[in-house]
């Protein structure tokens, strides 16, 4: 069994990803990782060996039908089977399969982080030109608020995700759509019926992938004793190790109560006079640089719709205190049709960045909450949380 030393920023699900494991077979091979919040920097982690996959040649079978099969790279599969090529691929012979290749670039490697989505931007710029990336300002920690810019029309949309820290899955299921999106505009293939060129040459679309990254980072990683706040992160925690059901940004203001609708209305609704984990809408409207930061940026922008992205609830949200246009119920009612999620008239809420720009702009806007469960939702449900997320914003890019 081999040994690893943890690093900052790993954490059980991101070592067992990077090493071809299940998380519950590093539990129980190291039972006190289960016992603990977070893995802590120079810990050892013991790695069980990871079970290869094998596969029995059939007659009839290639190098490449084979890798064709399991999405292999047939390199690979060679370089893990010693000795066989096209020409010697005996019928009957046991041979082992490597990883299969993803599918999509975007994917889960565990927790999916800040430093993620840094590369993953880079990648998918590089890759699709026309995929234009830049920054909207930065957090209270300094990380730089990442923005994203893909079509060259005169209508602008915007899509923001993970303005709440323990909802950060929502982040690469936009980042999913972005992909499936680039990738059928380069190769002139449609999506669900839907030819991405007009999309490209209509509209020019937005997206805010991580609003939140210092309270995303906390709710996944934590905070060490020698963090300069450690000892107010963890009072606003309530003494509390465990940050995974945090919402906050790092001055324990909830960024989802932040935006001037009525706010103080929102304040004497919420209760909270000071730092907290969450409903805590702090000391002024847009106080907090990242609220300033995706309000600023959609003033510039001036789009004519747009989504948040929240967990969990399969629920639409499309109305504000009837600052709505009268077109934004039907709407509601398209896009959850999509995703099989309900269109709900919601009462008794202020301070949202939906709230504020469809009061702002008396324009459509739209809070999606995706998935069903307790945040973070688990990872294991990304897959179909991303195919719901493509599908409500395919159809909001289809909307006229």
């Amino acid at each position: 069994m081999r040994q690893y030393i943890v690093q900052k920023g790993d954490t059980l699900l991101r070592i067992a990803a990077r090493h071809g494991l299940a998380c519950e077979q590093l539990i129980t091979a190291n039972p006190w990782a289960g016992q603990q919040a977070y893995l802590q920097p120079g810990q050892i982690v013991y790695l069980p060996a990871s079970l290869r996959r094998r596969y029995v040649i059939r007659d009839g079978d290639s190098p490449e039908s084979v890798a064709r099969a399991f999405r292999l790279n047939p390199a690979a599969l060679e370089e893990m089977n010693p000795g066989l090529s096209v020409y010697r691929f005996p019928v009957g012979k046991t041979i082992v399969l490597p990883p299969s290749e993803p599918k999509y670039r975007i994917q889960l490697e565990g927790e999916y982080g800040p430093r993620k989505l840094a590369e993953d931007l880079d990648k998918l710029a590089t890759e699709f030109p026309f995929v234009e990336c830049s920054l909207i300002g930065t957090s209270v920690m300094g990380k730089p608020l990442h923005a994203v810019k893909i079509g060259i029309g005169p209508r602008q949309l915007h899509v923001n995700a993970a303005l709440h820290a323990n909802e950060w899955i929502t982040t690469p299921c936009l980042l999913r759509f972005l992909e499936i999106y680039a990738a059928a505009l380069a190769d002139g293939t449609f999506i669900n019926g839907h030819d991405p060129r007009q999309w490209h040459q209509q509209y020019t679309l937005w997206l805010i992938p991580m609003a939140n990254p210092d309270g995303v980072e906390l709710v996944q990683e934590g905070v060490s004793p020698d963090h300069p706040w450690f000892d107010r992160l963890t009072a606003w925690n309530g003494g509390r190790d465990d940050f995974r059901k945090w919402k906050a940004n790092m001055n324990g203001v909830d960024l989802g109560d932040q935006f001037p609708a009525h706010w103080d209305e929102e304040v004497q609704r919420r209760g909270k006079t000071g730092p907290s984990p969450q409903d805590y809408p702090g000391r002024a409207p847009l106080s907090e640089p990242e609220a300033q930061a995706l309000a600023r940026h959609t003033v510039e922008i001036s789009p004519e719709r747009v989504i948040s992205l929240h967990s969990q609830g399969q629920e639409i949200y499309w109305n504000y205190r009837e600052y709505e246009p009268d077109q934004s119920e039907n709407w509601a009612v398209s896009l959850g049709q999509a995703a099989g999620y309900r269109p709900i008239k919601l009462q008794g809420s202020d301070a949202g960045y939906k709230d504020w720009f469809i009061q702002h702009f008396r324009r459509p806007g739209f809070t999606v909450e995706i998935g069903r469960g307790i945040n973070p939702l688990p990872l294991e449900d990304f897959e179909d949380l991303a195919v719901e997320v493509g599908s409500v914003l395919t159809a909001f890019m289809s909307l006229d």
